[in-house]
C-alpha cells in the first residue's frame, strides 16, 4: 500500500448504482484534552493524543449522491456552492473514498451546519464525521468504526473523535513510524467514564470566521511558539490524568484538567511570532465568570478552542445557574447548554 492511501480496513463492498445516495449526521466535539498543531499534515497526524466530549447540539447533515453526468464533483454547504478551500478539502476527501472504494463516478454534496462555520465551534468535526458516514455510504464502503474514524481524521483532525458519542480519545501514534504504520496508529475510540452527567455551557460570544484559521494559527504556534513543546509535554501527562478522573467520575479533576489544558494551549499561541490572541474582552469576562463561580461553591470550568467562544464544564444541575451568570457576565453572547451526544450515524442510504 502507498504511504498517501489511508489504511481503514473495509469489512464489506457494496456496489452502488448509478444514482446512489446517502444521508448522515453528525454532532461536533469539544476537546477536553486539546488537539493542536500536526507534524504530518497530510496525513493529519497530531503532536500530542487528545480527548473530548461529543455534544448533544449543533449537529451537521450530509447527503452525498453520485452523478454519473458530472466531471466534477459538486459542493454545497449552508445552502450555497462552496467554493476555495472548503470545497478543495471536501473535493479532496472524495478523492480519498473515491481510492479506497475503486471507483470514479463524482457525487452532489450537500452538507448543513447548524452552527457558524470557522468559528472555533468544531463545525469541521461534524462535518467530516458527517461527510466520513455520507461517503462511504454512497460509495458502497461499509468500514469498522475503527476504520471511518481513521478516515474521517484525513479531513479534519478532530472529526475523527466525533466518529463516536460521548467522551472519546483521538490517537497520536508515534512520530518515528512510517507513513503507513503512522496512519493505522492514529484514530479516535471510546473512552469509559463513570456517571459523571456532565453539561457544557456554550458562550458564543464571537460567531464570525476568525481571522486567523485554526490551520494557519497551529502551524505558527508550532513553528515560533517557545511554549508549544513545553505544553505538548504537559499534555500527555495531562491526557493520563483525564482518563483517570472520568473513569472515576470526579468532574472537578476532569474540569480543572480541562481548563489548564486550554489556557495552555492560548498561551502557546499567544507566544508565537506573530501572536495568535483569539481571546477578547467578552472572553475574558467569561473567563472571569467561571473563576467567581468556583468562589460561590459552584463546580465550573472553562475551555476553549481556536476562537474567542469559551465553554464551561459542569455538572448538568448546575447548567442553568452557570448559564445565566454567564449572560450576565458577557450580555452580547448566546449561551447554549449542551450535554454528551451521539455518534455520527447513518440517516438513509438508497438509489
Amino acid at each position: 500500500m502507498r504511504g498517501d492511501t489511508p489504511a481503514v480496513g473495509t469489512l464489506r463492498l457494496l456496489t452502488p448504482g448509478p444514482g446512489r445516495s446517502a444521508l448522515a449526521l453528525a454532532h461536533p466535539n469539544i476537546a477536553l484534552v486539546k488537539y493542536w498543531g500536526k507534524r504530518d499534515e497530510r496525513l493529519v497526524l497530531p503532536w500530542t493524543s487528545s480527548l473530548s466530549m461529543t455534544l448533544d447540539v449543533f449537529p451537521t447533515t450530509t447527503w452525498v449522491r453520485l452523478d454519473p453526468s458530472l466531471t466534477r464533483d459538486r459542493v454545497t454547504l449552508n445552502g450555497a456552492p462552496a467554493t476555495d478551500e472548503a470545497l478543495h478539502r471536501v473535493t479532496a476527501f472524495l478523492e480519498l473514498v473515491r481510492e479506497i472504494a475503486g471507483r470514479d463516478r463524482r457525487a452532489v454534496v450537500d452538507t448543513s451546519n447548524t452552527v457558524a462555520t470557522g468559528a472555533g465551534l468544531a463545525s469541521s468535526a461534524s462535518g467530516f464525521a458527517a461527510l466520513a458516514v455520507a461517503a462511504t455510504a454512497a460509495y458502497g464502503l461499509r468500514l469498522h468504526p475503527t476504520a471511518l474514524s481513521r478516515l474521517a481524521r484525513r479531513g479534519s483532525g478532530s472529526a475523527s473523535r466525533s466518529v463516536f458519542g460521548g467522551f472519546a480519545v483521538w490517537h497520536a501514534g508515534r512520530d518515528t513510524d512510517a507513513a503507513e504504520e503512522a496512519d493505522l496508529a492514529s484514530y479516535a475510540e471510546p473512552v469509559p467514564a463513570a456517571d459523571l452527567d456532565p453539561a457544557l455551557v456554550v458562550a458564543v460570544v464571537d460567531s464570525g470566521a476568525k481571522a486567523v484559521s485554526s490551520r494557519e494559527a497551529m502551524r505558527r504556534t508550532v513553528a515560533t511558539s517557545p511554549l508549544f513543546r513545553p505544553w505538548a509535554a504537559a499534555s500527555r501527562g495531562d491526557l493520563d490524568t483525564m482518563r483517570a478522573a472520568l473513569q472515576r467520575g470526579d468532574l472537578a479533576a476532569v474540569g480543572d484538567i480541562a481548563e489548564r489544558n486550554a489556557l495552555g494551549m492560548h498561551a502557546a499561541m499567544l507566544a508565537a511570532r506573530p501572536a495568535v490572541r483569539y481571546l477578547s474582552p467578552d472572553t475574558i469576562a467569561v473567563l472571569d465568570c467561571v473563576l467567581q463561580l468556583r468562589r460561590d461553591g459552584v463546580a465550573a470550568y472553562s475551555t476553549m478552542d481556536a476562537g474567542p467562544n469559551v465553554k464551561v464544564l459542569c455538572h448538568r444541575a448546575d447548567a442553568e445557574q452557570v448559564a445565566e451568570a454567564v449572560r450576565v457576565a458577557a450580555p452580547q453572547a448566546t449561551v447554549f447548554v449542551a450535554g454528551p451526544g451521539p455518534g455520527a450515524r447513518l440517516l438513509s442510504e438508497g438509489s
